[in-house]
């Protein structure tokens, strides 16, 4: 729900504070429907409760499941379920927490792309990795009026696109709606909507999604995906793309959220960062 994100709070700060330039920047952001993140045991409490009050209005919320054990290789996100146990006990939690209400889910970000780079999610990990995935997304799945998309990486993320088909089959995407891609990055729209064509034709047709949060102005470069400067929202939020294949575009990232310290000493991964959501809006201004 647009007004219980971080851009709205901040929004009715600004507006309380009398910053009224500020504010009506940064309603560029707090007007558009994006994301919610579950990343902690609280998760089902928030799922329950916002699907609720999306029903009441007749809108369609988007959580994003991000709590798979070993989460973000370590970095700036760090963290997850204890174990694979406690993975699936939480998950579970989720979606009774949806019940019979509309949700869409995207499925862990980053999970299938790092056992294909060098995190070293490989072997025995990775095998269970993907066997989480797969449990996510029938649990997920068995509710009527849940749509689930795997998270693909993005086109800058140095791997094989036959070899991240062949993950997101071994995760389960057979069963889910299916995919998302660039999650949290900036590749322009048309990038992305190749990569995706490039995957759906390798799993048959699949269908996805594309996170157009931060793309207005696409990459700085591959390796720059930590708060990099001179970016800019993209397409607003829509399910009518005119992309076939292309189910929606959604605001995934909650854009004005840092990325995390950046090795600069950034807020935190997820904290509300005005001076970067105002130049998202501004479009690298």
């Amino acid at each position: 729900m647009s007004d219980r994100t971080s851009a709205a709070r901040q929004l009715a700060a600004l507006r309380g504070q009398g910053r009224t330039a500020e504010a009506d920047t940064l309603a560029g952001i707090a007007s558009q429907p994006s994301s919610q993140w579950l990343v902690d045991q609280a998760a089902p409490g928030s799922v329950e409760q916002l699907s609720r009050l999306a029903a009441e209005v007749d809108r369609t919320p988007v959580f994003v499941a991000y709590n798979i054990p070993h989460r973000d290789c370590g970095q700036y996100s760090a963290g997850g379920a204890a174990d694979a146990a406690a993975y699936r006990s939480w998950i579970t939690g989720v979606a009774e927490a949806i019940g019979d209400r509309k949700a869409w889910v995207v499925l862990e970000p980053d999970a299938v792309a790092h056992t294909l780079d060098g995190c070293g999610v490989k072997g025995d990990t990775a095998a269970e990795r993907y066997g989480l995935l797969a449990f996510a997304v029938q649990e997920l799945k068995k509710r009527p009026q849940v749509r689930v998309y795997l998270d693909a990486g993005n086109p800058g993320w140095a791997q094989d696109p036959s070899a991240m088909a062949g993950a997101l089959s071994k995760s389960g995407v057979a069963v889910a709606d299916g995919f998302a891609v660039n999650v949290s990055n900036f590749y322009s729209t048309d990038r992305d909507a190749a990569y995706g064509a490039e995957l759906s034709t390798a799993l048959g047709g699949k269908h996805f999604v594309i996170d157009t949060s931060r793309n207005g102005n696409g990459p700085l470069s591959s390796e720059a995906w930590c708060n990099p400067p001179g970016r800019a929202l993209g397409e607003p939020p829509t399910a009518a793309t005119g992309r076939p294949g292309v189910d929606a575009y959604l605001w995934i990232k909650n854009p004005g959220e840092s990325d995390g310290e950046c090795g600069r000493g950034e807020p935190r991964a997820g904290e509300f960062w005005l001076p970067y959501a105002l130049g998202l809006v501004r479009g690298g201004g």
